[in-house]
C-alpha cells in the first residue's frame, strides 16, 4: 500500500516553508502527500506580508474529504494561525486514531508572528491532548508554558515534561534556537534519546521547523517507530541545510534543500 500522510498547515507563497515544505518532504521520503490549506500567507524569504485564513467551515471540508477517501497513515499540523481554525482541526481529527504530529508553530524565520495569543491557548487546550508527537523549539515550548526560554539541557527537559503533561505521548525539544557547536534534539517520551549534529553555518534555514515535523510524520506513515523515525528525519534535515546553500533563493533566508538526495544545487 502507498504510504500517505497529510499536512494540514498555511501556505507559504515563497515555496520554503508551510504546506510547500511539507509536500516536498513527503515526496522526497517517498510518501504520497495529501494537504489541507488552513491559511494562505503573502510570503517571501524575508517578510510575510499578509495573512489570511479560511473559513472553519472550508478547514473540516477539506479534512473530510481526504480522510474519507485516502488511507492516511500520519498527520502532521503546522501553522494555524487563529482560534477558530485550531478548534475546526481539533474537531475533525478528535477520534481518529492517526499518529498527529503537531508543530506550534508562531512566529516566521523573518520574525512576523503566525499565532495569536487566543490561538495559543486553544493551541494548548484543543490539540495539545490529541497529539502524539510536539515539535516545539525553545520559544514555542516558553509560550505554550508561560515560561522562559529554556537556557539549559535541564530546563529544556524539564519543560519537555510539563508539555507532555497537557496531552502529548512524545515532545521533542529542538535545540536549533540554542548555543554551542552541536544542535542537539531532546526526545522525550516513552524512551528518551538525544539527536545531535554539528551546527550548520547558514543563514538559509527557512522552514527547517516544517520540514523536521513533515519528515517524522513521514517515517510514521511509513510504519516507523517514533525513534526511528526522528533519527531518520534529524539526519535527513541536517543534509537538507547543509546543501542549502547551493539553491540562492530569495534575498533573505531561503530555504533548506529539500531534494538533496536527487538533484545537486551548486553554491
Amino acid at each position: 500500500m502507498t504510504a500517505i500522510a497529510l499536512t494540514i498547515a498555511g501556505s507559504d507563497s515563497g515555496g520554503g516553508a508551510g504546506i510547500q515544505a511539507d509536500l516536498k518532504t513527503f515526496s522526497a521520503l517517498g510518501v504520497y502527500g495529501a494537504s489541507v490549506i488552513v491559511a494562505v500567507t503573502a510570503q517571501n524569504t524575508r517578510a510575510v506580508a499578509a495573512v489570511e485564513t479560511l473559513s472553519p467551515a472550508m478547514i473540516r471540508a477539506q479534512i473530510a474529504a481526504v480522510l474519507e477517501d485516502l488511507e492516511v497513515g500520519a498527520v502532521k499540523i503546522g501553522m494555524l494561525g487563529t482560534p477558530e481554525a485550531v478548534r475546526a482541526v481539533a474537531e475533525s481529527l478528535r477520534g481518529c486514531g492517526l499518529p498527529i504530529v503537531l508543530d506550534p508553530v508562531m512566529v516566521a524565520k523573518s520574525g512576523d508572528s503566525l499565532l495569536t495569543e487566543e490561538a495559543v491557548a486553544a493551541l494548548r487546550e484543543e490539540l495539545l491532548p490529541l497529539a502524539t508527537l510536539l515539535t516545539p523549539n525553545l520559544p514555542e515550548a516558553a509560550r505554550l508554558l508561560g515560561v522562559e526560554e529554556a537556557r539549559s539541557l535541564e530546563e529544556r527537559e524539564a519543560q519537555g515534561e510539563a508539555l507532555r503533561a497537557l496531552g502529548p505521548r512524545w515532545a521533542l525539544m529542538k535545540g536549533g534556537h540554542a548555543s554551542g557547536e552541536l544542535c542537539a534534539d531532546l526526545l522525550m517520551g516513552p524512551e528518551r534519546r538525544v539527536f545531535s549534529a554539528p551546527r550548520i553555518e547558514t543563514r538559509n534555514t527557512h522552514g527547517t521547523g516544517c520540514t523536521l515535523s513533515s519528515a517524522i510524520a513521514a517515517g510514521l506513515a511509513q510504519g516507523l517507530v517514533m525513534t526511528e523515525a526522528v533519527e531518520r528525519a534529524h539526519g535527513w534535515l541536517h543534509q537538507a541545510i547543509r546543501a542549502a546553500d547551493g539553491l540562492r533563493v530569495g534575498k533573505g533566508r531561503g530555504p533548506v534543500h529539500h531534494f538533496h538526495a536527487l538533484w545537486r544545487a551548486e553554491p
